[in-house]
């Protein structure tokens, strides 16, 4: 029996699949037994047809080919490659090593590309499952950029089987990094940015609480809340401030750009974090994930070193609402089915904006507001006391004055924000404020007698609960980055409670 190593997508991470293949005695036949999808089964066809193309005769024998574990689902078209070469080196008495083999086949016996292998081979690199991987050559630019592996590009099925033969193998294509992007280095690590702003908080005037609540969420990935009348800049800047985040490293780039494959679009391998809107009447499975049979990847997911932005929070849906607080809280997202369960990493910027009220000129100075009492406390009692609990900046943002003008650019707030990504590397944290462990708060958070002292009067005056008190910490310890300063003070505490919601 010969197997050659090939893989399959089981939510957002590769299971390891092994392509046998026997040939016995009996009525001919050509049988795939292993749980494989129709995508799968029809490749039957095609690689008989790519066989009897490239002058190959089948034998009058039963061909079984099984994809172990047999009780894992498998999919995809790559399978082709694999199953084609294994029936071709039947008779072959060498050795043919450990080979991963991934490739669609088209009836002449060409190898095309299929969009799941880059996700799929980058989650085996992840798993340190994977050191070498014939490919089709046509995938080589996007695979070389992950690094830890061989690649060996084929264009055809005949290609495919010197290379499996051959007892010398050519030149591979290992890690090639093009990432040709400003950066910034720490301990021989690159993180990469881009300056391009092709929306920019120059075009906002006035709002400068708010600019400075942006700062501090993208310095430490804090959730950030917005509350004010329609027009007064809310999306504005959630749409700004995904172009100033924090600078990402070469392992970061990788994912977003596996994200990008699983949303549908070809990945662009730039510096650049993934902003999600969903619309208020997504249902919660399109928002989270889900799915019958198979668990598919939901915008949360797709949010993961990005942001997440909800315009007009109240009007989603309470279950969204409420089944948001477990990613904003663990940073992850697992989604149980009857036949799967599978756990997507979340750890996103949240922002959202709301209005003050139904009609939403409670704030406006120059309209009345045609609210009751009542309508106002049903639109804002949409949003819990505990997924409040989980927003560290709440900001209410004044009316639109003639009088407001623009104060500051993009390209300024990016600087502030990469020094201060600086200062918590050189702190020795691997995640950023916004997502430090109890732990690690109480070692990169030390507070002085007087700052304590205040955090103490916090507690009793405004009912802090623990979680509060956390996130309090972790806001100031970024407010401190900004300021350049390596302790806690009072006034970067005192900025800390102003963003709280009473």
């Amino acid at each position: 029996m010969k197997q050659l190593q090939c893989a399959t997508f089981e939510g957002i991470d590769a299971k390891k699949v092994e392509v046998q293949f026997s040939a016995t005695k009996g009525l001919p036949a050509f049988t795939i037994v292993g749980m494989a999808n129709t995508a799968i089964t029809e490749s039957k066809e095609r690689v008989k047809s790519a066989l009897l193309s490239n002058s190959f005769t089948f034998p009058p024998k039963r061909l079984t080919v099984n994809l172990a574990p047999s009780d894992l689902r498998k999919e995809g078209s790559h399978f082709d490659l694999p199953i084609a070469a294994l029936i071709a080196l039947g008779n072959y008495e060498g050795e043919i090593g450990d080979w991963y083999v991934f490739g669609e086949l088209g009836l002449d016996g060409n190898v095309t590309e299929n969009t799941l292998l880059y996700p799929i081979i980058l989650s085996l690199a992840n798993q340190g499952a994977i050191t070498r991987a014939i490919v089709p050559a046509v995938s080589l630019p996007k695979l070389s950029k992950i690094p830890g592996i061989e690649f060996f590009g084929v264009n055809s099925l005949t290609d495919t089987l010197n290379l499996l033969r051959a007892e010398e193998l050519p030149q591979s294509q290992s890690h090639v990094s093009s990432f040709d992007f400003n950066h910034v280095t720490h301990n021989h690590q690159n993180y990469y940015f881009h300056q391009h702003y092709p929306l920019d908080f120059s075009e906002i005037k006035g709002q400068e609480h708010a600019k400075r609540s942006a700062l501090i969420a993208a310095c430490g990935m804090h959730n950030l809340l917005l509350e004010g009348s329609p027009g007064s800049g809310k999306s504005m800047i959630a749409k700004r401030l995904v172009h100033i985040m924090p600078p990402l490293h070469n392992d970061e780039m990788l994912e977003c750009a596996k994200l990008e494959i699983l949303e549908g679009k070809e990945p662009t391998f730039t510096p650049s974090r993934p902003f999600r809107s969903p619309h208020h009447s997504s249902t919660g499975a399109s928002i989270f994930g889900g799915g019958a049979h198979k668990a598919q990847i939901g915008e949360v997911g797709l949010a993961h070193g990005g942001i997440l932005f909800f315009d007009e929070l109240p009007h989603f849906s309470k279950t969204v609402l409420e089944a948001l607080r477990e990613p904003l809280e663990d940073r992850h997202i697992r989604i149980s089915r009857v036949n799967t369960k599978v756990t997507y990493d979340a750890n996103f910027l949240f922002v959202a904006a709301m209005n003050p009220c139904p009609c939403g000129n409670l704030f406006s100075t120059s309209v009345a507001c045609r609210c009751s009492d009542l309508e106002i406390s049903r639109y804002k009692s949409r949003l819990s006391d505990p997924f409040l609990d989980r927003i560290d900046l709440y900001v209410q943002m004044h009316a639109v004055s003639s009088e407001d003008k623009p104060s500051v650019t993009s390209r300024d707030l990016h600087a502030i924000v990469r020094q201060a990504f600086l200062r918590q590397k050189q702190r020795g944290q691997e995640r950023l404020n916004g997502a430090l462990s109890d732990a690690e708060i109480t070692q990169y958070c030390p507070l002085n007698s007087e700052v304590q002292q205040v955090i103490d009067q916090a507690i009793g005056r405004f009912g802090l609960s623990f979680r509060a008190v956390s996130r309090v910490l972790k806001v100031a310890r970024t407010i401190a980055d900004i300021e350049g300063e390596d302790n806690i003070g009072k006034a970067h505490l005192l900025e800390a409670l102003s963003y709280r919601k009473r």
